[in-house]
């Protein structure tokens, strides 16, 4: 399977999975129809063109992780996948893409559809592209939410791939780009800049969803994430060398730039509506890419992915994506008893996790809460860990509701750590602050030492339901 975002939009035409849009402004209407669609019952992979101001072929993509059959398509797993069958195929797969990245090295290659047109200073203008301004409350156009962001260890030379926004700057010049400071993509600035008080950097704009996926979740940081895609799709990606810094880019990509970050060039970022469902960054000066290349095809596609309050873009991509991660991680810890992993699109997929265990034996429950709250992939901005029983569903709502009300003694049930690792974009943390935060840890489990006598479950046994249903179909529906 190739990773061309053009055959890959062909596919989604032909299954009924994309939308064309026309007429629709940069200026908040394509933000606002991105919103609208993700709210849909069956959302929609949307494509944007014909942009007031912008030439026809111009165009702005958005949506496309949105729902299973995409996410799937996009995984290399085909069109035909549900919720359940979708979780099915991805009990191991990303772990056994971690350990195969090795195989599916990227290829470096001379030339690509991505180097079509360079443009090179005092002639670039990232405005030149439709990049909208998604929410209202938004300080600026921001280019950079569907996209991948390259860097290089100084030391080892490893590739890794971030999704951070970007805020274009100075008339199209430049663009701010907003990192966390655990992400491996800052660990790596930070290192240059100790080194050489600059740091090379690239960015892929618009490209085929997988480097969405693999930039927008927590891949081993002794994977490249070029490895990785290609690992997913069961070939090798073809990327090439930019001429400013070397960094390698999709060959086939639509948009992207490169250049230098360097630790005094900032400017002034945001406000920007976050995956948290709140706005964040209050005008704070922020890192600030000195453009030196942008490299396009012929009428590129912009890769969009704004986030906002849940659901958004890609909130299902990463609640899928980073649940099927952490039951992989559980399992690989030796944690027995393990039913299944739940990281809720309500708390963006990482602030509110549920895990459901059968207690084999005591002190269970509160072991799999400790693990699950602090493993590298679950932890960034975890607030909410919580433990059922395997007989509760920890994908609905509800049902993990209810066994938090009927299982869970508030004063002995409930601990919470202190200064662990938060975020800029938490709502709670003050403007200013280091980003620690702290998490509940619950155990909504039934006491272990009550197993065996705890009241039983008032509700029908699954076999007098499917008795009744099949005498009554038309109340079973």
């Amino acid at each position: 399977m190739t990773a061309d975002l053009r055959a890959w939009l062909d596919e989604a035409a032909a299954a009924g999975e994309l939308q064309d849009v026309r007429g629709a402004s940069w200026d908040l209407e394509i933000g606002a129809l991105s919103q609208v669609n993700y709210r849909r019952s069956a959302p929609k992979a949307l494509l944007f063109d014909e942009v007031p101001g912008y030439a026809a072929g111009l165009r702005v993509l958005s949506g496309s992780v949105s729902n299973p059959r995409l996410l799937g398509a996009v995984l290399g797993m085909g069109w035909d996948q549900t919720d359940d069958s979708l979780m099915t195929a991805l009990a191991t797969a990303p772990g056994e893409w971690a350990e195969r990245a090795p195989e599916f090295a990227a290829v470096t290659v001379e030339d690509g559809p991505l180097l079509s047109t360079v443009v090179s200073k005092p002639d670039i203008d990232l405005l030149s592209f439709p990049v909208p301004r998604w929410h209202e409350g938004d300080g600026g156009r921001y280019i950079g939410t569907g996209c991948a962001v390259v860097t290089r260890d100084h030391d080892t030379g490893r590739i890794n791939l971030g999704a951070y926004r970007m805020q274009v700057q100075d008339d199209g010049r430049t663009a701010t780009v907003n990192i966390e400071q655990g992400k491996h993509g800052a660990q790596h600035l930070r290192r240059w800049f100790e080194a050489e008080g600059r740091a090379p950097i690239a960015v892929t704009l618009g490209m085929h969803p997988a480097y969405l996926v693999a930039a927008g979740i927590e891949v081993p940081a002794h994977v490249s994430e070029y490895d990785y895609v290609g690992a997913m799709l069961g070939s090798p990606v073809r990327v090439v060398a930019g001429e400013v810094t070397g960094l390698p880019l999709p060959f086939d990509a639509e948009i992207a730039l490169e250049g230098w970050v360097r630790p005094g060039d900032t400017r002034p970022e945001g406000p920007f509506g976050e995956w948290t469902g709140y706005y964040s960054g209050s005008r704070d000066p922020i890192i600030t890419i000195d453009v030196e290349r942008v490299y396009h095809r012929p009428d590129p596609i912009l890769l969009g992915a704004p986030p906002g309050k849940p659901p958004h873009d890609y909130s299902y991509m990463r609640t899928v994506m980073k649940s099927a991660i952490i039951t992989d991680t559980l399992r690989k810890t030796g944690l027995q008893g393990l039913r299944g992993v739940w990281a809720h699109e309500a708390g963006g997929g990482r602030s509110l996790l549920i895990v459901s265990i059968e207690q084999r034996y005591p002190g269970h429950a509160r072991q799999a809460a400790y693990l699950a709250s602090q493993l590298p992939n679950a932890a960034y901005m975890n607030r909410f860990t919580v433990v059922v029983d395997h007989d509760v569903n920890p994908r609905d709502l509800t049902e993990v509701v209810w066994a938090m009300c009927g299982r869970c003694d508030p004063q002995s049930d409930i601990e919470v750590m202190k200064r662990t690792w938060g975020s800029r974009v938490d709502p709670l943390t003050p403007p200013g602050a280091l980003p620690f935060n702290s998490r509940a840890v619950i155990d909504a489990c039934r006491p272990y030492e009550r197993i065996a006598d705890f009241p039983a479950v008032a509700e029908s046994s699954t076999e007098l339901v499917a008795s009744v249903s099949k005498r009554w179909p038309e109340v079973a529906g």
